[in-house]
């Protein structure tokens, strides 16, 4: 597996986002013991960039990837994110107040089983808190050695700055894909120009672009897609048929559309690491494939000129949580 920096965050290129393990989606909590294997068939493949968050659950993913990586976090970059659960009393709304910040942080610690966070992201913007203060309790925590790098998620190009202006932010994680472009005309520019690594879950699209969702019917009620906006009615079809044409590019190259998806996302900058979520051996072992495979210049500009994915990524309270 090749590696690339996020900063000067050395990372392998495919990351493993653990979330589905134990939140969001159809069947997720309901086998650890294969969870566990997956993250360990990760380490032997090279991938060294996992990513949890605390409301995931909330709390029980990382305790799982903190089990997981019992004997092995020396192996691992380990991202987690706070802020969308308050320990302050705080009702509503993201909470990234500094004495939320440390709650967090310290409850992290103790679930992940280690003395440091390699990379500890706001998990959203809080329009209660200026960053500034919010990264000034972070730095306070790098000091301390408890974290080590610093990092925002889902925040536009005037947060970055900001944050960057107190303490450098190592990563930015935003959702990007085939189907997610919207980070591509304000948020890369300024990365690109900080010197600033870039994150993007959800890279094959929350399954879509891994060919093997055909229908709304695989989704249990408890499934973060039961009610999006892009797995329902007419978008539902439009979006299939732009998965269709990744398909119709893997079978080009030999490789799966998965595959596919994540080797176009990789040729967007060396400064960028997806983090494909999987709960299940065989595909952490198809989507750390995806680092070899080699897409010719005229399949690339195929599927940059796709179209764009019919509907919002969240309903309307996600969408309003999210600065592009």
């Amino acid at each position: 597996m090749k590696h690339l920096k996020l900063r000067d965050l050395d990372v392998s290129r495919i990351g493993l986002g653990a979330m589905g393990m134990s939140h969001g989606y159809t069947g997720a909590g309901t086998d650890d013991a294969q969870s566990i294997r997956t993250i360990h068939r990760a380490l032997d493949l090279g991938i060294t960039f996992i990513d949890t968050a605390e409301v995931y659950g909330p709390y029980t993913n990382e305790e799982l990837v903190g089990r997981a990586l019992k004997g092995h976090r020396d192996q691992v970059v380990l991202a987690t994110k706070f802020g969308l659960i308050s320990h302050t009393g705080r009702e509503s709304g993201p909470d990234s107040s500094p004495a939320n910040v440390r709650a967090a942080v310290e409850g992290s610690l103790k679930r992940l089983g280690t003395d440091h966070i390699d990379l500890c992201y706001q998990h959203r913007v809080d329009p209660g808190t200026p960053i500034e203060e919010t990264v000034g309790a972070l730095a306070e925590l790098v000091a301390e050695g408890k974290i080590r790098h610093i990092g925002l998620s889902e925040a536009g190009p005037d947060t970055i700055r900001r944050a960057h202006g107190v303490h450098p932010v190592t990563a930015v994680q935003s959702e990007y894909s085939l189907f997610t472009r919207d980070p591509e005309a304000r948020v890369l520019p300024v990365l690109r120009e900080l010197n600033i690594g870039f994150v993007p879950f959800s890279p094959l699209g929350r399954g879509f672009l891994t060919g093997t969702i055909r229908s709304t019917g695989q989704f249990d009620p408890s499934d973060f897609r039961a009610d999006n906006p892009r797995f329902t009615g007419e978008n539902f079809e439009h979006n299939l048929r732009l998965a269709d044409q990744v398909a119709a590019i893997a079978a080009e190259t030999g490789a799966t559309p998965a595959q596919v998806a994540l080797a176009w996302l990789l040729e967007q900058g060396d400064f960028i690491a997806p983090i494909p979520g999987t709960r299940r051996v065989a595909r952490i072992e198809e989507n750390a494939g995806a680092d070899s495979v080699r897409l010719t210049d005229d399949q690339l500009a195929r599927l940059s000129s796709m179209p764009p994915a019919a509907g919002d990524t969240h309903n309307e309270a996600g969408m309003r949580m999210m600065e592009r």
